[in-house]
């Protein structure tokens, strides 16, 4: 039998060079292809409690977590190490940089920061203000509650039209991403505002997300886990599905034993 390197040397001279150059390349395109068409996962994590969400105060950027807020955290990094994550991207309020830092103590993974993912901008009327106060319950109604077009403005807030907006650049950034799987740390309206853009896409309106807003809690360091499929991308999703939401791998007063996707009424503050 003729050595290994005699077969290989025979082989390669019954082709010229032109041809195995082309094999090559059309071998490595479609191993490039494969590569970029494989699906990747999503972590998305809304931020620990806050000491304002304890008591029920509209927030802007600032406030960090609370103790609780910080077990939450931590009982949400536990639950992610399971998964093979690669790297990590958070909002720039307090919040969640507190619980993105907790997270990857745990995870040791790079993380970066991006204003995309901040929580929506609350008009300046209610910042700093409890939800049960008059003035406030009547701009909520107002903003969050009734039904009202897309392009309503109470005041300075970000409105839907530009929430909506921003979920769509946040979902096409995110699919352009190489991580295959990343760990994403943002808000809780924001948060459902990008399931709700990733579900209906531009057929999402006002009304809509004011029922999938109410109906679907977002709790304080809950999972929720998403799948985007470039082979699918020209799909009524572009790609996207939800695999699991809101997943809470603690226990608190809310959840007394560990909830895997069970929405809550009405949903909490954020």
């Amino acid at each position: 039998m003729p050595p290994l390197s005699d077969v290989l040397d025979t082989t390669l001279a019954s082709f010229s060079h032109p041809l195995i150059y082309l094999v090559l390349g059309v071998v490595v395109l479609m191993l490039t292809i494969a590569y970029l068409a494989r699906p990747q996962r999503v972590y998305f994590v809304r931020h620990g409690q806050t000491a304002f969400n304890t008591e029920r105060i509209r927030q802007g950027a600032l406030g960090p977590l609370s103790e609780d807020g910080r077990k939450q955290a931590q009982a949400a990094a536990e639950y992610l190490a399971q998964f093979p994550i690669r790297a990590m991207v958070a909002s720039t309020y307090e919040r969640s940089v507190e619980t993105a830092h907790i997270i990857q103590k745990i995870l040791k993974i790079p993380l970066s920061f991006s204003p995309l993912l901040i929580e929506r901008r609350n008009p300046s009327e209610i910042v700093g203000k409890k939800d049960d106060d008059p003035a406030v319950m009547k701009v909520v109604d107002q903003i969050d509650r009734i039904y009202h077009e897309d392009d309503f403005r109470y005041s300075d807030e970000e409105n839907f039209v530009e929430l909506r907006d921003r979920a769509r650049k946040c979902l096409d950034l995110l699919a352009s991403q190489s991580a295959g799987h990343l760990l994403v740390v943002t808000h809780g309206i924001f948060l459902k505002m990008i399931i709700g853009y990733l579900l209906n896409r531009e057929r999402l309106h006002a009304g809509d997300y004011a029922k999938l807003s109410f109906f679907n809690a977002s709790d304080n360091a809950g999972i929720t886990i998403c799948e985007y499929n470039p082979a699918k991308r020209f799909s009524k999703t572009r790609g996207w599905r939800v695999i699991e939401y809101n997943i809470t791998p603690y226990q608190s007063e809310v959840t007394t034993t560990t909830l895997r996707g069970v929405p809550r009424i009405p949903a909490p503050i954020s």
